[in-house]
């Protein structure tokens, strides 16, 4: 692989430097700043790219306890800000580059107790399940497998062992994991979020799981414990705890979907949870506390599919989409309400309906690792649970989560991590970040990308060197809202990325568009708007662009970037516009082709896989989407 170095005039572009107000043209949705920075915490009003996992497993979830890992919290956060560790395969793990903040979000249902049980701990022995369980995974292998799958099923059929729901033991638990993220959060170096993750499997494994994110400390968290399913699987009562939680502690909740893939169809069902129709106030709950979208993570990407984009080339991207999370198997027609491009257009459709869009979502990644090993990188992929940690033997198991057999090692996918543009390394600026949706979702590179639009941005100003300023003052960034245009106008963008220095170089950027007709129909459309190799590739008629070309040797395991760029920004105008029809506009930046982590295990091991495995992968990013509301 042959590095270039990255143009030090870039890293000024993307930085900025001043700061003034924005134009009326535009909707400033930030919240009201409640942070107050400490002076010794770097600032920058024009924001900084912060790199993290919002979506992580340890030996304190049932499922990941139960197959193997005895990585705690503690192990998790050492591991996210840099620290080798030893993985529960006894082996050597460390993160080539540490990451800037890290959720640790733990299942809610059960959390902590498979621990009590592993241990053999004398206060929940004498359940003899609880019993039989400890006695399984102390011999391991198929026996421990079977616990697993045991605890998923109970859980499906409300059937778990009286210890799992003990409310008294889930709140010693939950304040035992708020002191450890206390002790590893240090403002301005690294960002450890209280979280944890809702996890409805309503109907027997449609997944309808939420991963809570809390903006501040241990004293508003303390006050009450985590929502379960025990408590109900309806994702709208879930809403409403955050409410009510808000309301009697005056702290910030978030709630991050992910994995529509896997809940054959009713992830993005435009009804309510019961099938009747969808209200406004639901709509408005909806809206308020799911403000962002897993899109991509270790369980599939779920952008869009071919079914739902046929004229997009880049829709057939490593997905999971045979059925739920225990493969229930999947019908066409589920498909329509799983992926985030056609949510973010239904959305569209049900605010003019509602007055409220409760599809309204940034993008943000995470690995759902359940090892306590936040890896997102094809050459340090440590896997799903403890036996996809590496082995010669990893990529042709049976995925754990999956019995049936449909899903087989290989098909996990080493994904992803999410940048942040904050002004600080703080929780509060982190998460502020997040509410606004100023973030973008990476299937592991960490590119830097920048979006804005507005109604009077120029072809000079991506050229200016106070590009970033100028985009703020003229407009909004990604996560954004754009009013009526002005008469004449069609919204233009300001887009920059700079690839990731360790991966491969960018093949293109595109810009998708969704829109809204005058008769109520839904429309979306992939621009190709700047690319590598400008001098040797150009549009066709229909505005297609060639491929960039392969340099991956499958037999080394390496690459060469002699194709493509190391940085592509441009001006864009929107050549269809309607000012009078709502619309939605998010970045995709891909690379070009690079070795997959399954082509790393065949040289590290010298293997030779089936030829259904993928040697290479074209890494991606998704920027959150900038909304157009005349």
């Amino acid at each position: 692989m042959r590095l270039l170095l990255l143009p030090f005039l870039s890293l000024l572009l993307m930085m900025g430097c001043k700061d003034t107000p924005k134009e009326d043209t535009t909707t400033d949705n930030t919240p009201a700043e409640k942070e107050v920075m400490t002076p010794s915490i770097p600032t920058n009003p024009l924001k900084n790219v912060y790199w993290g996992d919002q979506h992580l497993h340890t030996a304190w979830s049932a499922d990941a306890g139960a197959a193997g890992t005895r990585l705690g919290p503690e192990e998790a956060l050492r591991f996210a800000r840099g620290e080798e560790v030893i993985s529960a395969t006894k082996q050597k793990a460390k993160l080539k580059r540490p990451l800037d903040w890290l959720a640790v979000t733990d299942h809610s249902d059960g959390a902590g107790v498979i621990m009590s049980v592993i241990n053999g701990d004398a206060e929940v022995m004498d359940d003899p399940i609880v019993a039989q369980y400890h006695e399984d995974m102390e011999a391991g292998g198929e026996k421990a497998a079977a616990v697993m799958m045991d605890l998923i099923n109970r859980q499906s059929n409300n059937n778990l062992p009286p210890v799992f729901t003990d409310p008294e033991f889930a709140k010693s638990i939950w304040l035992k994991n708020i002191d450890i993220v206390e002790k590893f959060n240090d403002p301005g170096k690294f960002t450890a979020f209280i979280a944890y993750e809702w996890t409805s499997n309503f109907g027997g494994g449609n997944n309808l799981h939420r991963n809570v994110i809390y903006r501040d400390g241990g004293d508003i968290a303390r006050q009450m414990s985590p929502m379960t399913t025990f408590d109900s699987e309806n994702p709208e009562d879930l809403w409403k705890w955050m409410a009510n939680f808000e309301a009697k502690t005056g702290g910030s909740l978030l709630a991050i979907p992910h994995n529509g893939n896997l809940s054959n169809g009713l992830m993005f069902k435009n009804t309510a949870f019961d099938g009747s129709p969808l209200t406004k106030e639901l709509a408005t709950l909806r809206n308020k506390y799911e403000v962002l979208y897993e899109i991509t993570q270790g369980k599939g990407t779920s952008e869009t599919h071919p079914i739902l984009s046929p004229n997009d080339e880049f829709a057939n991207f490593e997905l999971w989409d045979k059925g739920n999370l225990v493969m229930v198997p999947k019908t066409k027609d589920m498909l329509q309400t799983e992926y985030a491009r056609k949510a973010l257009k239904d959305g569209l459709k049900l605010e003019s309906e509602l007055g409220v869009n409760p599809f309204k979502y940034g993008f943000v990644s995470g690995t759902d690792s359940h090892t306590a090993l936040t890896t997102a990188e094809e050459n340090n992929y440590w896997g799903k649970y403890a036996s996809s940690e590496p082995s010669a033997e990893r990529w042709s198991e049976k995925a754990l989560d999956f019995p049936s057999g449909f899903v087989r090692g290989w098909q996990l996918g080493a994904s992803g991590y999410t940048g942040v543009w904050a002004t600080s390394n703080t929780r509060e600026a982190l998460w502020d970040a997040m509410k606004r949706k100023e973030t973008y979702a990476s299937t592991g590179p960490r590119m830097t990308v920048r979006f804005f639009g507005g109604f009077n941005y120029t072809d000079a100003d991506i050229a200016d060197a106070n590009s970033v300023q100028i985009g703020y003052d003229k407009g909004v960034p990604m996560g954004g809202d754009l009013k009526t245009a002005p008469e004449g106008k069609a919204p233009t963008f300001l887009i920059h990325a700079v690839k990731d220095p360790t991966s491969g170089n960018l093949d293109r950027i595109q810009v998708v568009k969704g829109w809204l007709d005058a008769s109520g129909n839904t429309h979306e459309k992939v621009y190709n708007v700047v690319w590598g190799d400008a001098d040797k590739r150009s549009l066709d008629a229909k505005g297609n662009l060639p491929p960039v070309g392969n340099t991956v040797d499958v037999k080394n395991a390496s690459w060469e970037n002699t194709i493509g760029a190391t940085e592509l920004k441009t001006f864009w105008q929107d050549p269809d516009f309607d000012p009078t029809l709502k619309a939605f506009y998010y970045v995709r930046v891909i690379e070009i082709p690079t070795p997959r982590w399954t082509t790393f295990d065949m040289k590290n091991y010298n293997l030779t896989m089936t030829d259904d495995v993928p040697r290479t992968i074209q890494e991606r990013a998704y920027t959150s989407p900038i909304w157009y509301n005349p």
